[in-house]
């Protein structure tokens, strides 16, 4: 059995940014291990498979639970088939909860299939036109004020003493407030990029210092998915 890495678009507008390989793939598989059920379903049934979604056997992937991701992963295994990884958006295992899953089936000998696809994480770093040869991705960074400021600070540091651009994500309807902090924070030389929609007709990334930010209108980033980078 082999376990397949199935990347999935960063919108609802961007099936087009998907591989034909990746598509032919989803098509042939029988078994997934998803993060959500409902919006896998509307995933897959997109790609057009070659059974109906009511004969797939699809098993939801408990984030906060290892163990219930273990039970998910042997519930699988027991098909007898090759399976998926499906995350919400983007490439499993990549800050996803997929990785899990990936760790579970080098356990047990199974073949890891990686398959291309869209990393809002990669395009941004790509994009932005900081130093992509050192950067490091710190996920979410801590919600409250005094500590994410402490953070930022921390982050900025590093960023040039290492010559490592450091990349970070909020939950899209924090978006705001993560700004107001860092241009509070952050140095006026220090450069600072914002990657909002990545792959969707809304894209939007711009990277300038601190400075020209605070010279800046911002863009509406309510309940957008964006990643920050600060170089």
């Amino acid at each position: 059995m082999k376990l397949y890495l199935l990347p999935c678009p960063l919108g609802d507008d961007s099936l087009h940014t998907l591989p034909e390989m990746v598509g032919t793939q989803i098509r042939e598989l029988e078994v997934f291990i998803v993060e959500r059920a409902k919006t896998a379903r509307h995933f897959i049934k997109a790609m057009q498979p070659r059974l109906p979604i009511s004969e797939l056997a699809i098993f939801e992937l408990d984030k906060h639970d290892p163990q219930a991701a273990r039970q998910a992963f042997q519930a699988a295994l027991k098909k007898g088939k090759d399976i998926g990884v499906l995350s919400e958006a983007g490439c499993p295992g990549v800050a996803d909860p997929g990785a899990l899953i990936v760790k579970y089936a080098h356990e047990k000998g199974m073949q890891v299939i990686p398959l291309v696809g869209p990393s809002s994480i990669l395009l941004a770093m790509m994009a932005s036109g900081l130093n992509g040869q050192n950067f490091a991705f710190r996920g979410y960074l801590p919600a409250k004020k005094p500590e994410l400021a402490k953070v930022l600070k921390q982050l900025e540091s590093t960023a040039k003493k290492q010559n490592q651009t450091q990349l970070f994500i909020e939950a899209p309807y924090r978006n705001r407030g993560v700004l107001e902090t860092a241009f509070q924070q952050l140095n006026s030389n220090t450069r600072f990029c914002i990657a909002a929609d990545l792959t969707l007709p809304t894209e939007y990334i711009k990277t300038k210092t601190i400075k020209e930010w605070k010279a800046t209108e911002l863009p509406d980033l309510h309940k957008r998915p964006a990643i920050f980078l600060i170089g």
